[in-house]
């Protein structure tokens, strides 16, 4: 019997006014919010669920420079552990010793059997940035949206999801509370799906 397929979740934080990052890539911004730690503080327990990641170029060159990952390579797997990693990208990106990182170019859907087979029917994080996010949902790959949104406005930057998604296909499945963080999860109906 074939396994089920993959759960696809888009889990971030955003700013009030919608963004992942600010106009130089940088989530500094993020950290600054007091209580930040309290609400990173559930990763690992949404993390243990999570058999495959999937970022883009831009968020995955972001997270190398400000661990310092060249040079401090084992923090990857100590943050993500041993899962699969795939980073879209159409320019090369730096292995990390001990991590699974696999960069691909091209469509998600020409990648997506790859992605399928890796998560062997477990979870799929997707970490963004937010136009990826938005290429798995043109293609109906994306199944849960969870936003955690910071008391920060930046009046500009990366966008969080920049595609248009109706209330046709999202759905409000709950709304919490973690120190400043307002966490919404949305259910993301299939194309052409209620």
């Amino acid at each position: 019997m074939a396994a089920a397929p993959p759960r696809v979740v888009f889990q971030t934080a955003t700013t009030l006014d919608g963004y992942l990052a600010d106009d130089q890539d940088s989530l500094e911004w993020l950290f600054a919010v007091p209580g930040a730690d309290q609400a990173e503080a559930g990763i690992d327990d949404f993390l243990a669920q999570v058999s495959v990641i999937v970022m883009g170029s831009t968020t995955f060159e972001w997270v190398v420079a400000h661990e310092k990952l060249r040079e401090h390579p084992e923090r990857w797997t100590a943050m993500y552990g041993a899962r699969p990693t795939f980073v879209f990208s159409t320019r090369p990106q730096p292995e990390l010793g001990g991590s699974d990182i696999r960069a691909r170019s091209g469509a998600v859907r020409d990648v997506w059997a790859e992605i399928e087979d890796a998560a062997q029917g477990g979870l799929v994080w997707l970490v963004g940035g937010g136009d990826l996010v938005g290429q798995f949902a043109d293609v109906g790959r994306l199944d849960e949206v969870r936003v955690s949104i910071a008391p920060v406005t930046l009046g500009g930057g990366r966008p969080l999801l920049p595609r248009r998604l109706d209330s046709t296909r999202l759905r409000l499945e709950s709304v919490g509370r973690t120190g400043q963080f307002a966490e919404l999860v949305y259910s993301v109906a299939p194309l052409g799906g209620t």
